[in-house]
């Protein structure tokens, strides 16, 4: 099975390489921003990157006319088939969101900020897409990349899944061996635990926090946590004795109620790529491809809350806030 590095703030146009082309199980997850100018964009999943390329997917969020609307279509020997609209209120210009493909036997569930927003059947063979291409009024921040497990990790007793969950999240995993990726991209840079960064201008509505390493073999708990100055406003603690998933925050110099229902979606030894999500009411986290926790807010000053720390048995490949 073929892993691969993201992309980080790839220059739109931009045009990147699907290692080992698309399979059944596995998600591709691209972050960014919508210009605030923009009249319309577009994620193509393609067969191939020279030429005319027969277009898989067609994801085209349309801001032009007088209801936002997304066409989604499929191009085969240069010619457009029947188009497939959808109105939507997300995704709106100047907003930030989280946009995921994820494939199925039988097609594309494509899932924004969370949320499913649309199945699309498919037209072409999803074996034969090998290249992603993003163009027109966007920001890119991320592509990811996960492949589905080949054989499962060995199942941890407790583990139901989410309730709240639309997609299962056993056996979406993630690894982060180098990539030889084609420019333009940011280099991956070294991380080291314990990790601490400043979030320039803290959290607001919008903002992802994309977080990708691998558990270690011997792992008892690692944690990321989202402070200010004086507390933790989110703490996520997984711990692999308890077979749970700890949330809480710290205000006050005291810890308040813990939250541990959902599951236990990481394993020792196993990679993983996490999505935290800031929404105007709760946290939601998402897990190899999987939306697994939603946390209500307890601290509510967005903007003092500008560090990011992880801890404990974790090794990371990357980090994008």
């Amino acid at each position: 099975m073929s892993f691969q590095q993201p992309f980080f703030n790839p220059r739109v146009p931009f045009t990147g390489c699907i290692q080992g082309a698309l399979h059944e199980g596995k998600t591709i997850t691209v972050t960014g921003r919508v210009l605030p100018g923009a009249q319309r964009f577009h994620v193509n999943l393609q067969c191939g990157s020279r030429g005319n390329p027969d277009v898989a997917l067609h994801f085209n969020p349309r801001y032009d006319s007088f209801l936002d609307v997304v066409v989604c279509n499929t191009m085969q020997h240069s010619k457009w088939g029947s188009e497939e609209r959808e109105y939507f209120a997300t995704m709106t210009r100047g907003s930030n969101f989280t946009l995921m493909f994820l494939v199925n036997r039988d097609s594309y569930s494509i899932i924004v900020n969370g949320a499913l927003f649309m199945e699309y059947l498919h037209r072409l063979s999803f074996s034969r897409v090998d290249t992603i291409s993003v163009d027109g009024g966007v920001e890119v921040q991320s592509i990811a990349f996960s492949n589905p497990a080949v054989t499962s990790p060995p199942p941890q007793p407790g583990y139901p899944g989410h309730p709240h969950s639309a997609f299962s999240a056993a056996g979406f995993l993630q690894a982060p061996p180098p990539y030889t990726a084609q420019p333009p991209y940011t280099p991956k840079p070294s991380f080291v635990v314990p990790y601490k960064n400043i979030m320039a201008g803290g959290l607001y509505q919008g903002r992802n926090i994309t977080i990708q390493g691998v558990v270690n073999h011997n792992a008892d708990k690692f944690c990321i946590n989202l402070r200010f100055n004086s507390g933790v406003a989110f703490h996520f603690n997984p711990r692999f004795n308890e077979n749970v998933v700890v949330r809480n925050s710290l205000l006050k110099e005291q810890w308040g109620p813990e939250e541990r229902t959902g599951g236990m979606p990481f394993y020792r030894g196993q990679p993983f790529t996490m999505i935290i999500m800031c929404d105007t009411q709760c946290y939601r986290v998402m897990v190899n491809g999987a939306l697994m926790f939603s946390y209500n807010h307890r601290h509510f000053l967005f903007q003092q809350i500008d560090i990011l720390e992880v801890e404990g048995d974790v090794s990371l490949s990357a980090v994008l806030v």
